[in-house]
């Protein structure tokens, strides 16, 4: 428990907060919940951004959905749940102005947004400034949660800092699915030539082999699936490295052939006697194995779109994705490589990050980093060391991925989804063994959760 004399002792040590969107705002809270005092730096409505209409804190600036509600069959659910034990402010305000959505938690925005800056700016520990930040402080703690529309001045700041290939401004992002929804009678498990000095190297790549007829048809569909297009005001700079691949069939049919989806230097033990016509490889996308992601396929294909033409690959054809692809503009750091597992910015250890600028995507995940973060710098300030968060609860899971478990190499965005959490072992895996093995997950992160918060819930109260 953080007494009362230890807090008394940093009233005059504030906790500076870049950002007052979900994760800036959420952060503020905690902080001040715990007895810190916050300034809560947020340049809107002084300076805005093309996103944005009003002031307010935690605007929602995209759709109004926080997703499924569901605490025992749904990952989100679990952070929803998590987050709510943890007196998270959005929350609580998202529960007050909530819609009819069925199974989801829709949120009446505007009185949303509203009623999260009334309650942090009645707090008697929290100050709101609106003057824009566009340098790193070198001194004293602060936490950086500007989100994916971080100002470019800041982000050139960020960008010197950390090095010009640590932040991006346009992810091209490829589909991740969950590897127990793939169907291993026609895919099978071999790095290109077999390269690599060990086993688990020359076992790599995932690959799902086409017939010229398949690969004709999905060109086809390809072609002619919706897009999403750029809205006015933004453009897209596309790079060879990571070209849509709708960019590289509409350059010709046999583009892909001779690049990502390319057949060469691959054996398929199922028709050893047959080479295939193209392959769709997938790599492993966390330190668990239960998630991949389709190699070179960044997309611009409308959700329902992408599911309906990924569906087409042999292996895929029930695939469950963990997160579809896209391209857009989004501000985040190679978290994996520059934080530690304190959320801290290893060559600066008073910033800190929370977000989506860390990599998390969405807004109850951007919430939730706020929500660790703002407990992480106040137990700091106030003399305490927080232990770990447990890696089997939804909290762990997410900071677990972006400060090492994710590959940094090939680090995206990410939802919280149950790919990223270790395995309970003794469940019947595949899809028909789903619902036991997410109440297993969900009930095991509910006890760990809970242990976590027990030695702060009091001193926040």
């Amino acid at each position: 428990m953080l007494g009362r004399r230890a807090k008394s002792t940093i009233m005059s040590k504030a906790l500076h907060i870049i950002g007052g969107g979900m994760a800036g705002s959420e952060a503020a809270w905690q902080a001040a919940r715990m007895g810190v005092p916050v300034v809560l730096h947020e340049m809107r409505p002084k300076t805005g951004t093309f996103a944005h209409q009003t002031g307010h804190l935690a605007e929602m600036v995209c759709s109004n959905s926080f997703r499924s509600d569901d605490d025992e069959q749904n990952a989100v659910g679990l952070l929803h749940w998590e987050m709510r034990q943890a007196g998270g402010l959005i929350m609580e305000m998202a529960d007050h102005h909530r819609l009819p959505a069925g199974g989801a938690l829709a949120v009446d925005r505007e009185p949303f947004a509203e009623a999260v800056t009334e309650r942090l700016t009645a707090h008697p520990l929290v100050t709101i400034s609106t003057d824009e930040i566009t340098a790193l402080p070198n001194t004293g703690p602060t936490i950086i949660a500007t989100g994916p529309l971080t100002s470019g001045a800041l982000a050139q700041a960020i960008a010197a800092e950390t090095g010009q290939d640590s932040l991006a401004f346009f992810d091209a992002i490829a589909p991740i699915v969950y590897a127990d929804t793939i169907d291993m009678s026609q895919a099978w498990m071999q790095s290109r030539y077999d390269k690599g000095e060990t086993e688990a190297e020359r076992r790599a790549y995932l690959n799902c082999p086409m017939t010229k007829d398949q690969y004709e048809a999905f060109i086809d569909a390809l072609l002619a699936a919706d897009k999403t297009e750029f809205k006015p005001g933004e453009t897209a700079q596309y790079f060879d490295g990571c070209l849509p691949i709708e960019v590289m069939a509409d350059r010709g049919r046999e583009t892909l052939r001779h690049g990502p989806m390319k057949p060469v230097g691959l054996t398929n033990p199922h028709q050893p006697d047959q080479k295939p016509h193209a392959v769709v490889q997938l790599r492993r996308d966390n330190a668990l194995g239960a998630l991949y992601n389709i190699v070179g396929f960044q997309t611009k294909m409308k959700y329902g779109a992408q599911a309906a033409v990924f569906r087409m690959i042999p292996g895929l054809e029930e695939a469950g994705f963990a997160r579809l692809g896209g391209i857009h503009r989004n501000t985040f750091i190679n978290s994996p490589t520059l934080l530690d597992d304190q959320m801290r910015l290893r060559t600066k250890s008073h910033i800190r990050f929370a977000g989506q600028i860390t990599g998390v995507e969405g807004y109850v995940e951007s919430a939730a980093m706020g929500l660790l973060a703002g407990r992480l710098a106040a137990a700091e300030l106030l003399g305490q060391t927080l232990p770990p968060v447990p890696q089997v609860t939804a909290m762990g899971a997410l900071i677990h991925h972006i400060t090492g478990g994710a590959e940094a190499k090939t680090f995206q965005p990410m939802n919280v989804n149950f790919g990223l959490f270790p395995p309970v072992e003794g469940l019947k895996p595949g899809r028909r063994g789903r619902k036991d093995r997410y109440k297993a997950y969900t009930d095991r992160a509910k006890a760990a959760w809970t242990t976590w918060l027990a030695p702060t819930t009091a001193a926040a109260e």
